[in-house]
């Protein structure tokens, strides 16, 4: 990416709290678009578990979005990044709340969601909850790197051996070691039981948009097979599944970010043509 990108300044969103709790602080970047992309779709970014919106992809998708002058919009979630809250208070139903205001709050028309790891199973919830409002045509379509699609279940708990699942259940809260951070990640029982009334691979899932995945096949942490059975379950829409066969988890590479603005270029094209799927 030649260009350094103008900055976009952060904001600070309140969003109501459906459980009865205070409003979140969310942080917020909004790119808005300029008269050259304002016909296209705009990109919307769901970072992943433990990170913020200031993490390598987001940024090539600023400069990318910044380069073709389309809309961007990245934010943290409760407790991550720049966010208000407390990281082990957060669950993927909480995530999901703040995720659809800031989405509805924020953008107009078409977009591309592109969600990374979590970010993979929140935009697919979203694309639920838009379908239940009647505005599934806000979705262009969906690019997924490394979904980690019911993690919590599928990927975590199924794991985790006796101690483990003992400490969640008696203590609150089991510290996993991480290869991203200094500081082991709390895995709390709200989060196992909430990702619970949120699982998805267990039907049918409707993107209500086109989808391209984007799996790095040396993956330790989302492997390969679980991008496999998503995609079984996708069933009703259009799918692109893209192995990266040294690809880890991250995708970060030069040549990973290369891919991923290739996937954009792609599904752009043809919403950019026609305004709206």
């Amino acid at each position: 990416m030649s260009l350094i990108p103008t900055p976009t300044q952060t904001d600070f969103l309140h969003v109501a709290n459906p459980a009865g709790g205070p409003p979140w602080r969310i942080a917020r970047r909004l790119r808005k678009p300029t008269h050259a992309g304002i016909a296209a779709p705009g990109i919307v970014w769901l970072g992943g578990f433990a990170s913020d919106m200031a993490s390598t992809k987001a940024s090539y998708l600023d400069a990318w979005a910044c380069e073709r002058g389309r809309a961007f919009l990245r934010f943290d979630y409760s407790g991550h990044g720049e966010s208000g809250g407390r990281f082990e208070d957060g669950c993927i139903g909480d995530w999901l709340e703040q995720t659809a205001a800031v989405f509805l709050q924020s953008t107009q028309g078409p977009q591309i969601v592109v969600g990374s790891s979590m970010g993979g199973w929140l935009a697919l919830l979203l694309a639920r909850r838009l379908a239940e409002r009647g505005e599934e045509r806000r979705l262009a379509g969906l690019i997924l790197i490394a979904p980690a699609v019911d993690f919590t279940e599928a990927l975590i708990w199924a794991n985790l051996d006796a101690a483990a699942r003992r400490d969640i259940i008696e203590k609150g809260a089991w510290r996993r070691l991480s290869d991203y951070a200094p500081d082991p990640t709390p895995i709390t029982r709200r989060l196992i039981e909430d990702g619970r009334n949120h699982l998805l691979l267990g039907g049918i899932i409707r993107a209500y948009a086109p989808v391209h995945i984007l799996q790095g096949m040396a993956d330790p942490d989302v492997p390969w097979r679980h991008a496999m059975t998503l995609v079984e379950h996708l069933s009703a829409d259009p799918v692109t599944l893209t192995f990266v066969a040294d690809g880890d988890h991250r995708l970060s590479r030069p040549q990973d970010l290369a891919q991923l603005g290739a996937a954009l270029e792609l599904m752009s094209a043809p919403a950019a043509e026609t305004g709206a799927r």
